[in-house]
């Protein structure tokens, strides 16, 4: 089965055409963020075109930001202004004639973990995404759950300290103190004590995100990807610290797994298992 997988960014969009676990062509162009909102289906349906083939059986799109799953429409995408109600799926559908589907991309991340990478092990688990923000997805019996607006998972989003976790827990904790993240990596890997130590800060941050998900869906597993779990080596220290010690429930800490994700092109191949999720629940129901 081929299936196409589209990433949409607020600088990229790429397109890749997925068999197997294969891209066997891939296709990316700039974002033109500013433009209209017709003016930036057309380009992604450009893009798709460029990778189309009359083999491939369905579009997955993966999109930061909210998504009508009954009405099929995107509400809004964070850095693209003019995305407010845009019919994607109905719009795409009417120009290839195979079926769509679309999702907040950091539910992309955790379903294309089911399919392709380290959760596959795993029946429940949640996907964390450590970027410039903290995004996470969550599988519940082997099945993607988005919630209302696919907004389930939304844990950066919660209140802490005089922010938010995701000021604490991500890429946003370097940027906040004017410092760069991958510099302080290249320090802390030559010994710095400085950098270390706020690796280790940042890891305890991390920790209590990762309680908060343990509160509310104690899963067998988290799964961390995005730019800043590269660094796990660096913040694991912090991380276990806090849940070894401040997290009451040491038997869902000391039974979980926390695993790193080494999928190659996650993005797209996330958009893609949209489709492998949709048709394997379609199967379910018949």
């Amino acid at each position: 089965m081929e299936i196409i997988g589209v990433d949409i960014g607020g600088t990229k969009i790429t397109a890749a055409r997925i068999q197997g676990k294969q891209i066997i062509q891939e296709y990316s162009c700039p974002t033109p963020s500013e433009e209209t909102k017709d003016r930036i289906v057309k380009v992604v349906g450009d893009a798709i075109q460029q990778v189309f083939s009359a083999k491939v059986s369905g579009i997955g799109i993966g999109v930061p930001g909210l998504v009508d799953l009954e009405t099929n429409e995107v509400l809004d995408v964070v850095n693209i202004p003019s995305w407010d109600r845009v019919s994607l799926k109905e719009l795409l559908e009417d120009r290839f004639e195979k079926p769509v589907f679309v999702n907040n991309d950091a539910n992309c991340f955790a379903v294309g973990e089911k399919y392709f990478g380290k959760g596959q092990a795993f029946r429940n688990f949640v996907g964390i995404t450590l970027g410039t923000g903290l995004g996470a997805g969550i599988i519940i019996n082997s099945h993607l759950y988005s919630g209302r607006f696919c907004g389930a998972g939304e844990f950066g989003t919660i209140y802490y300290r005089d922010k938010t976790v995701e000021a604490y827990a991500s890429g946003q904790f370097f940027k906040d103190q004017n410092l760069s993240g991958k510099a302080l990596s290249g320090k802390a890997e030559q010994g710095d004590r400085q950098a270390n130590r706020l690796f280790f800060e940042l890891g305890e941050h991390i920790g209590r995100a990762i309680g908060n998900v343990l509160f509310a869906l104690a899963p067998e597993a988290i799964i961390l990807g995005g730019s800043v779990s590269q660094s796990y080596h660096l913040f694991e220290g912090g991380m276990r610290s806090v849940l070894a010690n401040e997290f009451p429930y040491q038997r869902l800490y000391q039974t979980l797994k926390i695993e790193v994700s080494d999928l190659s092109n996650s993005a797209v191949l996330g958009a893609s298992s949209l489709v492998i999720d949709a048709f394997s629940q379609n199967k379910g129901a018949n």
